[in-house]
């Protein structure tokens, strides 16, 4: 029998939420969170995955609470994009669950498209806008709804649509480059209008990969306080390995190294652990 919808739970403790998660007490989270009805979005429960004998993750645990963001950090080879490819579908773990909203939605048993109209958002390192098309177009593209011949080809946008992009395109920075063509855009102008091409599809968990990859140093405030902007009304899951960007917007952060949960825990106290400084920080 699969158990109903999470609910919120009361405000955790100031002093135990301030100290990191070890690895050996993730499965105890999971069962007191559930125990204490917390608002989860996504979790994901002792995911391990193997590539010819080569072990990229090995039982790996990660709860993500409803309108959070979350930072992914680790070196090459961490098992990072692994991660994200076993929540969109992209890659079948070898056991483990992960699930959406309740125990109904265990994300291993569905394919990529049916993850992706769950309300599960994927943005790559680089950016995979319609080149040839204008920045609004691109968010027109991306809206969710049918994709039939008939509504691509004839069917004209309703009034709530157009308030819709024209909105994401105020949150994006780009309301003044609607008519652009994509392909014209700056990198970081790029770099958002994927975002907003995500925000288009109403997505319940954005997954964004190293979304400040050969940005400037403006650009990179600019991306930050989008990210910022956007946590509460979506659940955020970010991997970077700009550690000053990513002091800027997390308030908690999970490593991973060796396949494995090194770490996990507020920012202040992560930067501070001396496994974290020996395998990755290096400070």
């Amino acid at each position: 029998m699969s158990a109903s919808p999470l609910t919120p739970m009361p405000p955790a403790d100031t002093e135990s939420a301030d100290r990191p998660t070890p690895i050996s007490a993730a499965s105890e989270a999971i069962a007191a969170s559930e125990a204490a009805r917390a608002p989860l979005v996504l979790w994901v429960e002792n995911l391990s995955v193997s590539f010819d004998g080569f072990k990229a993750l090995t039982d790996v645990s990660l709860l993500l609470d409803r309108g959070e963001l979350r930072c992914l950090i680790g070196p090459n080879g961490a098992g990072k994009t692994t991660l994200m490819d076993c929540i969109t579908g992209k890659t079948r773990p070898d056991s483990g669950t992960i699930f959406l909203d309740n125990r109904d939605n265990d994300l291993t048993r569905l394919s990529e498209c049916e993850i992706a109209q769950l309300g599960i958002g994927r943005k790559f390192q680089r950016p995979t806008v319609f080149q040839g098309h204008s920045v609004y177009e691109n968010c027109e593209l991306a809206l969710k709804g049918g994709k039939g011949v008939f509504r691509t080809l004839f069917a004209r946008l309703s009034a709530a649509e157009r308030d819709k992009i024209d909105e994401i395109l105020g949150l994006i920075g780009l309301r003044d480059h609607a008519q652009r063509q994509a392909g014209l855009l700056a990198h970081g102008q790029k770099q958002w209008l994927e975002i907003g091409m995500l925000l288009a599809q109403d997505p319940k968990v954005l997954l964004v990969d190293e979304p400040v990859a050969g940005m400037t140093h403006a650009e990179m405030e600019r991306t930050g306080e989008l990210l910022r902007s956007l946590a509460g009304k979506h659940t955020i899951l970010v991997v970077e390995h700009d550690m000053e960007f990513v002091r800027s917007i997390a308030k908690r952060v999970t490593v991973l190294h060796e396949g494995k949960v090194l770490a996990d825990g507020p920012m202040s106290r992560i930067q501070q652990d001396p496994r974290v400084v020996e395998v990755y920080l290096g400070e």
